[in-house]
């Protein structure tokens, strides 16, 4: 049952605190005795519980005033009478009980707001009409980083000099939303006054730390700027940029990449790659996480583009993938033309090898010709390395030079270069020669002796004539190769060393492996560079510079002047073979500035032996025409091809000679079974 009636406050002061108290006591005694809910309703304003004190005295009821009373329950209508008769009579108790229950409620009441103004995250501050302080709460306390005994019964303008709650307790005009900074702290303040009966009773400031806030505004600002930013450069570069989330749908796309598929936003933005391109890369990225670099693909309108597709990790989640894609159609066929144009740059990078000097290193092997510089520019690719080097060549072509010229291009240089001829040292004698010995390690050891790879360590060791090394020795120098370590003879310690070893030999040490003389690794660790030299007979071009080169240094040794050699001579040094090469020839010129009384060297001053050589190769090749027999016109041909072979060594100098092509030439030569002397 429901009943409600109109009461008509008379008490001259109206629902004040202890009034609106006894209300409260009153209202709670008859709900509990009769079972019978009741609400007050004042004005215009939703029912509220009879039982709150706090929302009763909010509604700040006055003498005259209407409040409705309702009931809910049996006996609603004799506990809604009597309630309008309590609150139209003149609230006087004379009974004890009754003052202690509404003194209880008061203090519970106190209590509770104690317990609000505590919990309030904003800061509260409340002053009396005299400007004093009486509540300040903790979060007061740790907004303007006061404590409350600081300032509770204090002057408000004395504890806090900028504030302006007195201005508001006197004026009893309210500020709201009022910026202020106090110490570091930087608050948004609602300053109201307290008026009671028409008098401003104090103020009440509460107000919140927006220190946060406003950084978190500036942040923000930035992240806005930095946003316009990034998308401004989206929409700027020249690559083509597609966004996709967790679901497959592309979300993104800047206007190169419509550019370069020459589609239309529309027709991407919101289309799922699940329907699209169901195996593409950006599929493979999103189900497995794992980024996709250098893609090419072809698309429908003929664009080739190389792709680069990467996810998008959250808290280790992918929550989508972004491709980035370039247009390589052009750059295809610019690569074509770069592929040609590098073609041609090496070759001429090659020919530049052939006609300079490769490395100061290397400047006193004497030479000119193409084959030398060949070997050389090999020699210096070798030197930028630390491989072992193997070189192969006649005796007397060099191959010392060639070694030294290596260790000082290379990053070794500066360490020490130490030559070893295996050849001219007795076996017995070699390991020690190489390795070392302890004293007393043998009979005449009487002190400790280096050996040449203790000697040559951070440097180079050159082993001249390797080929002539007996295989025990191949064992022990094999272990070096491999393990940059060896004991001295005698010895127990193992010694390491960083060593770049240079082998070199006139014999054919792979017939020599077949053969069972020579150990196959160790042939193989030797020959990782491998360098063949010339013999003279194959760069006769070089012999003018060797002749000249030659006569100079002897001359200044010798300090007799020789100017130089009449041409006729110099044909007949360049017609010979030449068997023991450069050292040969730099003997013959040493002999022949000694024994020459002129300035000039001729034919009458060559060795006998050169000179009848010579006669004997010209009567050889004519007899082939002289001779009164009539012969074949094909032993004819073999004795041509042969003569021409035996003297030029080449197919192309041979086939100039005769009017003939190189491969004519050649196939003539395997014809016949002559076969032609090359080095490499």
């Amino acid at each position: 049952m429901n009943y409600e009636k109109r009461a008509v406050i008379q008490h001259q002061k109206g629902l004040h605190t202890r009034v609106a108290a006894m209300v409260v006591q009153k209202s709670h005694a008859l709900s509990t005795t009769y079972q019978t809910t009741l609400f007050f309703r004042y004005k215009e304003q939703e029912n509220i519980a009879s039982n709150s004190l706090i929302l009763l005295c909010s509604l700040k009821i006055k003498a005259g005033d209407e409040v409705w009373v309702v009931g809910h329950g049996k006996h609603a209508a004799y506990v809604v009478n009597q309630m309008v008769k309590f609150l139209e009579s003149d609230f006087q108790f004379d009974n004890a009980q009754i003052i202690s229950e509404v003194d209880k409620l008061l203090q519970d009441n106190a209590f509770t707001a104690e317990q609000i103004f505590n919990s309030m995250a904003n800061g509260l501050m409340v002053s009396d009409e005299h400007d004093v302080v009486t509540i300040f709460n903790p979060a007061a306390e740790e907004i303007l980083g006061i404590p409350a005994n600081a300032v509770v019964g204090k002057k408000v303008y004395d504890v806090i000099p900028n504030s302006r709650l007195h201005f508001v307790n006197k004026t009893g005009i309210p500020e709201l939303a009022y910026r202020q900074v106090i110490g570091s702290s930087s608050t948004i303040t609602n300053r109201t006054p307290i008026i009671i009966d028409g008098q401003i009773k104090g103020a009440v400031a509460i107000f919140e730390d927006i220190s946060a806030l406003e950084k978190i505004t500036g942040e923000l600002q930035e992240v806005k700027e930095l946003k316009g930013q990034l998308q401004l450069i989206l929409e700027s570069v020249q690559d083509g940029i597609c966004v996709v989330n967790k679901e497959g749908c592309i979300t993104y796309v800047n206007p190169a990449y419509l550019r370069i598929l020459n589609q239309q936003y529309a027709q991407l933005v919101g289309q799922n790659i699940q329907e699209i391109s169901p195996n593409g890369a950006r599929c493979n990225v999103l189900s497995s996480g794992k980024q996709v670099l250098g893609t090419i693909s072809k698309k429908k309108n003929g664009v080739a583009v190389v792709a680069n597709v990467n996810p998008i990790i959250v808290d280790g989640e992918v929550t989508g993938v972004v491709s980035v894609v370039k247009d390589i159609t052009e750059v295809q066929g610019l690569m074509e033309n770069l592929n040609h144009i590098s073609a041609k740059a090496e070759y001429l990078e090659q020919e530049l090898w052939r006609t300079k000097k490769p490395n100061r290193a290397f400047e006193h092997f004497i030479g000119r010709s193409g084959k030398v510089f060949d070997v050389l520019a090999m020699a210096a690719k070798a030197a930028e390395g630390s491989s072992n080097v193997l070189i192969r060549g006649e005796s007397g072509t060099g191959k010392e030079l060639v070694a030294e010229g290596i260790h000082y291009a290379s990053r070794q240089g500066a360490g020490p270069f130490i030559r070893v001829n295996c050849g001219a040292i007795p076996t017995n004698l070699l390991e020690s020669e190489l390795f070392g010995h302890e004293k007393g390690a043998f009979t005449g050891a009487i002190r400790r002796k280096l050996g040449k790879f203790e000697l040559a360590d951070h440097g180079t060791i050159f082993l001249d004539e390797i080929g002539e090394m007996e295989k025990s020795m191949q064992v022990k120098l094999l272990r070096v190769l491999q393990k940059k370590e060896f004991e001295r003879v005698g010895g127990e310690s193992t010694i390491k060393v960083n060593v770049r070893i240079i082998a070199a030999t006139n014999q054919d040490l792979e017939k020599m492996v077949l053969n069972g003389e020579f150990r196959e690794d160790l042939y193989y660790r030797l020959n990782v560079i491998p360098l063949l030299l010339p013999p003279l007979r194959e760069r006769k071009e070089d012999i003018p510079i060797l002749v000249e080169h030659f006569l100079n240094k002897v001359s200044l040794e010798l300090t007799r002047k020789a100017k130089g050699i009449k041409n006729d001579a110099l044909d007949i040094l360049l017609q010979y073979k030449w068997p023991g090469n450069v050292r040969e020839l730099e003997n013959m010129i040493e002999r022949l500035v000694t024994l020459t009384e002129g300035d000039f060297i001729g034919i009458e001053h060559l060795p006998t032996y050169l000179k009848e050589k010579l006669i004997t190769k010209n009567k050889e090749g004519s007899s082939i025409v002289n001779s009164e027999i009539i012969l074949p016109w094909e032993e004819y041909e073999k004795r041509i091809i042969k003569l021409a072979l035996g003297t030029y060594n080449s197919y192309n100098r041979a086939g100039k000679a005769l009017g003939l092509t190189h491969k004519t030439i050649a196939a003539k030569a395997k014809k016949y079974g002559i076969e032609k002397t090359v080095s490499w």
